[in-house]
């Protein structure tokens, strides 16, 4: 499969961070994400229960199957441990703590982004990854600026049973905080990147004793993607050939 492009690797690193979730809510923000999330739903975790943001659960073709207003979403699902987001960052440091609010002092930051939004409540509450679609030094910071997305260090302080900071994918690979005392570890590098263009492009130390390769999606996902879930070939705008 030497056809296989960068960001259908990263659409079936994506779907892996689903695996093994069962019947939970999960909530990809963004395009890659949530053709992941679609990806896993179609093959190797059907359990998973897909929302459209609103008020209905829908499958992975978008056919309402169900009903789950928002309010249940915070009441029964959020602070239960019930629900995995995956969310953007503009950073994220060696803690695992992201920042999607401002760069620079908060009082007066250099730059004004989306505001802390539900990085808090989904961090202290459930499963959150996060998906990184230009990995560089400029997203991988030694502190955030602003914490918005709870990290371990912070979360050890607390007693947070549904705290997991899962994995970070990126268009270079995958991260967790898996190390010794949640120490970033790289898991793998994508085809065709090498481990030192990782740490290289990474403001802190990553542990890579047991990095491996990214796996390539199956013959089988790819019909899936290609077909069916992106025929417009959409996700080569966000991570390019």
């Amino acid at each position: 499969m030497s056809d296989v492009t960068r960001a259908e690797v990263c659409v079936a690193a994506c779907a892996d961070l689903f695996r093994g979730d069962g019947e939970i809510v999960v909530s990809p923000m963004g395009f890659i994400p949530a053709l992941g999330a679609k990806l896993a739903r179609l093959t190797f975790e059907p359990d998973i229960l897909l929302s459209d943001g609103e008020a209905s659960l829908v499958t992975a073709d978008g056919v309402v199957e169900g009903w789950q207003p928002f309010r249940k979403v915070l009441d029964t699902v959020v602070p239960h441990g019930k629900r995995h987001v995956v969310m953007g960052a503009n950073q994220v440091d060696r803690h695992g703590n992201q920042n999607i609010s401002a760069i620079g002092p908060h009082g007066k930051p250099v730059k004004q982004l989306l505001g802390v939004r539900g990085g808090p409540g989904n961090t202290v509450n459930h499963r959150t990854s996060y998906w990184v679609p230009r990995h560089g030094k400029r997203v991988f910071v030694e502190q955030v600026d602003v914490v918005s997305g709870v990290g371990y260090q912070r979360a050890s302080e607390l007693s947070l049973p549904y705290h997991d900071v899962h994995r970070v994918v990126t268009n270079l690979g995958v991260l967790d905080f898996g190390g010794p005392g949640h120490a970033p570890r790289l898991l793998s590098v994508h085809p065709g990147v090498s481990v030192d263009e990782v740490t290289e492009a990474t403001s802190f130390p990553l542990g890579t004793s047991d990095t491996v390769e990214t796996r390539l999606p199956t013959a089988g996902e790819l019909e899936i993607l290609r077909t069916r879930l992106d025929p417009d070939s959409l996700r080569d705008k966000e991570v390019p050939r």
